[in-house]
């Protein structure tokens, strides 16, 4: 482990948050893992394993719980955020007086604020401290594969070439393998619209479209990523990576992919209303929709699978006819 770094915060007690915990705690940081709720951390703390969202893994000794945020940021010399990407902006106001602003923070949770349109470290950098340095890190990473120490890469991605270094140093490890890369919109973009696409995956799946429709989709899907990417000043090769293509096709794939499933619940008839409640997990392709279809139209970006899983949450139009909708489009150049 770097020796500037011993003590690893980590906000959040989702399956995300749960397994960065283990893997940094794996590498032999003292971790802090904080709940939100703290019927929720002394679940945790009582059981040794995450049993709500992650069951089965248990945490090592060098794994910590709190609701307490004066005890969870004390003395981290790095912050893991993730917290889902719609609550980030009211939990991090909660926390801000705690925080130390040399101590750095990486975001793993992806998605875009509605109200405001800002992707993870955008919202966090609005909230704390002029002068935290945030990063992200992102990629195809399902967090039961990882907790079961499954292969896995991903990317951490920030402005400040030393500090996605540190990050890429402390959590890879033999089974979890880190890149670095300076594009963190692109990265986040990435990130927050595959969830959107992952939806439409899981839409395909529910009314047996078939597999040459979701290799359409995916093909497709990334076009558009990379089109309002590159329109928000992101590089072009960010979306033949990790964070683009890799993580894609993970999210489509997984048959435990959370918004692959809640799409296919709506393929199969499920309102997307019904879909969330039919999940303990955070489905934040379902906001993402129509926060991408607003970005896009802020900067003029055409997103039509976008525009039709937005349809479909809707309800303003059924599965197969958002579907004939796309192929019915006027004819075009790849």
């Amino acid at each position: 482990m770097p020796s500037e770094w011993k003590n690893i915060s980590v906000l959040g007690d989702g399956a995300m948050g749960t397994v960065c915990a283990l893997i940094l705690a794996d590498a032999g940081f003292d971790v802090t893992l904080w709940s939100n709720f703290p019927e929720q951390a002394a679940d945790l703390q009582q059981h040794r394993e995450n049993r709500r969202f992650l069951a089965g893994f248990k945490f090592p000794d060098n794994i910590s719980v709190t609701a307490d945020p004066a005890v969870a940021l004390e003395k981290p010399d790095l912050i893991v955020s993730a917290i889902p990407c719609q609550f980030i902006r009211s939990v991090w106001k909660k926390l801000a007086s705690f925080h130390h602003a040399s101590t750095p923070v990486v975001a793993v949770s992806k998605g875009i604020e509605v109200e405001t349109l800002m992707v993870s470290t955008q919202i966090i950098e609005s909230v704390l401290n002029a002068g935290t340095q945030v990063a992200a890190l992102s990629g195809p990473s399902i967090a039961p594969e990882l907790a079961a120490k499954k292969p896995c890469t991903v990317v951490a991605a920030a402005a400040d070439a030393e500090l996605a270094t540190r990050i890429q140093r402390a959590f890879s490890n033999d089974y979890f393998r880190v890149y670095t890369n300076d594009d963190v919109i692109g990265v986040e973009i990435s990130g927050a619209t595959k969830n959107v696409i992952a939806l439409a995956a899981g839409i395909i799946d529910g009314i047996d479209a078939g597999c040459n429709a979701k290799a359409a989709l995916l093909t497709r899907g990334v076009v558009e990523i990379a089109r309002l990417g590159e329109a928000l000043g992101a590089k072009a090769s960010t979306f033949s990576g990790l964070a683009g293509v890799g993580d894609l096709v993970t999210t489509c794939i997984s048959p435990v992919g959370r918004n692959r499933s809640a799409g296919e619940k709506i393929g199969r008839g499920m309102t997307a209303q019904e879909a969330i409640a039919d999940t303990t997990s955070v489905i934040e392709g379902i906001a993402t929709t129509h926060a991408v279809l607003k970005l896009a139209e802020k900067h003029g970006v055409d997103m039509p699978i976008t525009r039709a899983v937005a349809a479909v949450l809707d309800q303003t139009a059924s599965p197969r006819e958002a579907i004939s909708s796309l192929m019915t489009r006027e004819l075009t150049n790849e």
